[in-house]
């Protein structure tokens, strides 16, 4: 009976989970050094569920576009991050800002389950939120991989990737 927890078994953090999302719903605050010691998956998983769950209640079923585009936009980001920085990054840990940082298009799909976001309203909602996540995923990035003249050449491909996760919900 000495077997650790099953939570921890599976690499599973709710106290990282937490302090990741704070962290992305805050982006000006900076982030701390050790962000990503712990580069868990679980998090971005359950906001790209609650992502698809969202287009779900407004009628569409797009789970494996959501998968599909985030797991090529998380392998260029890789690529990109890994020619731009010195020290290169991890899959996992740009999996992990990603989809951390995805949690303002998850709330907007929310929105679009409650409003239609095909007027005025919506594009400013739609643009707050890619500007939102797009500055927070940033910010990490540059913090990780200590890239500080970088930010705006890290922020346009991301910026890009959360953009069509915005079309899905509009769209």
């Amino acid at each position: 009976d000495d077997e650790p927890p099953l939570m921890e078994e599976l690499g599973i953090n709710f106290v990282h989970i937490k302090q990741k999302t704070v962290l992305a719903l805050n982006p000006l605050k900076p982030p701390p050094a050790n962000l990503m010691d712990d580069t868990d998956l679980a998090g971005p998983l359950l906001f790209c569920l609650l992502f698809g769950s969202f287009l779900l209640l407004t009628g569409k079923v797009h789970f494996g576009y959501i998968y599909g585009v985030g797991l090529l936009g998380c392998l260029a980001m890789y690529s990109v991050l890994n020619l731009m920085s010195e020290r290169g990054v991890s899959v996992s840990c740009a999996c992990s800002v990603l989809g951390y940082c995805m949690l303002p298009i998850v709330v907007l799909s929310f929105v679009a389950a409650l409003l239609s976001l095909k007027g005025a309203l919506g594009l400013v909602l739609t643009a707050f939120s890619v500007v939102w996540c797009a500055y927070a995923a940033s910010q990490m990035f540059v913090a990780v991989l200590d890239m500080r003249d970088q930010r705006l050449l890290v922020a346009y491909p991301v910026s890009l990737l959360y953009a069509s996760f915005a079309l899905m919900t509009v769209f």
